[in-house]
């Protein structure tokens, strides 16, 4: 063998081998809409941060596991973690019945509605002032199905569809949408010091948010046990006093444990 094609068989090799350990590197990949402020996001330094982000890292540290996040747009995560190619997913995931036809979820941890979002400048006070405007969602989201739904009573125009906050709140700042529907935790942490976006409407829907699984994977089980004890131990209520500014309260799903969401 000459020179050369030794070099190239041993560089065809190295690569090979770092293949290898990069796609082998985490022994569990998760699923996140990264941009969802403040559940999954980078920061400043590009680093992947977040209430979330850091409950999967204490989960997946409790399990003896390591993690590697894959950046999915929000209506990707669900045929995802349906084929495998990702064991879990996040990004506020509201449990519902129809989900639960067809993945798991382990108990929740977060009590939600939506909201609506304007700019100050619209005149915007609430959904009564919603008729014929064009309004932006979620793609698959709690907030699109919400709309959908609702669209008659309050006579909305258009329904535009994002893949997550940013966008959505760029056409918002731009005048391309009149308002934007979404989670009410992720709007009131992201316009807290924008004076120019206001949440003018909290739009009850009783949700709950939670960890999403392929259809009873027994993982599902053993993060659920490990939910259990971090609430027990307040870790999870420390995470929202840190992510939002405020003690959770000892009613809502933060705090207490709750038993596995199995469709009826």
């Amino acid at each position: 063998m000459t020179r050369s094609t030794t070099f190239k068989a041993t560089l065809f090799a190295g690569l090979l081998a770092a293949f290898s350990t990069s796609a082998h590197a985490a022994d569990l990949t998760v699923g996140a809409n990264i941009g969802n402020v403040p559940w999954e996001f980078e920061d400043a330094s590009g680093k992947v941060t977040g209430f979330e982000v850091d409950l999967v890292n204490e989960i997946a540290k409790r399990l003896g596991k390591t993690v590697e996040f894959v950046n999915t747009p929000f209506n990707g995560l669900f045929p995802a973690v349906q084929s495998g190619r990702i064991n879990m997913a996040i990004s506020s995931i509201t449990i519902t019945e129809k989900r639960l036809e067809s993945v798991s979820f382990a108990q929740p941890y977060y009590d939600s509605d939506q909201s609506l979002t304007v700019t100050a400048a619209s005149g915007i006070t609430g959904l009564k002032d919603m008729g014929d405007k064009v309004v932006g969602v979620d793609t698959g989201s709690t907030g699109d199905m919400w709309a959908e739904a609702n669209k008659g009573e309050y006579k909305l125009g258009e329904i535009r569809r994002f893949e997550g906050l940013q966008p959505a709140m760029l056409d918002l700042v731009a005048g391309r949408v009149d308002g934007y529907i979404s989670d009410i935790p992720a709007l009131l942490y992201y316009v807290k010091d924008k004076p120019d976006l206001k949440v003018v409407e909290r739009i009850p829907t009783g949700e709950r948010y939670s960890i999403m699984f392929n259809k009873d994977d027994p993982l599902a089980a053993e993060v659920n046990t490990v939910i259990t004890t971090l609430k027990q131990e307040g870790f999870i209520a420390k995470l929202h006093e840190t992510w939002f500014g405020a003690k959770a309260e000892d009613t809502t799903s933060t705090v207490t444990v709750l038993d596995m969401p199995k469709a009826m």
